[in-house]
């Protein structure tokens, strides 16, 4: 079963941040009402542009849905 994004952002949890995925799954992991089910693109993406203060810039975003999708095809 695919696992939802929320999933796979969890597995880029670090304590000691490399990189703005890493950090935005540090931050996102304690973000209460993230749509953690949600593999719909546009749901995520409208939830985090109204809700996410964390986020920098949505292009964190799309370069961690990139890898998302790459690791749903193995």
């Amino acid at each position: 079963m695919k696992k939802s994004f929320f999933e796979y952002l969890m597995t880029q949890r670090n304590p000691q941040p490399n990189n703005e995925v890493e950090e935005f799954a540090n931050q996102a992991f304690f973000d209460q009402v993230f749509p953690k089910q949600s593999r719909n693109f546009d749901e995520i993406s409208k939830y985090l542009e109204l809700n996410a203060g964390y986020l920098q810039s949505m292009s964190i975003f799309d370069s961690a849905w990139q890898r998302y999708l790459e690791s749903e095809q193995f």
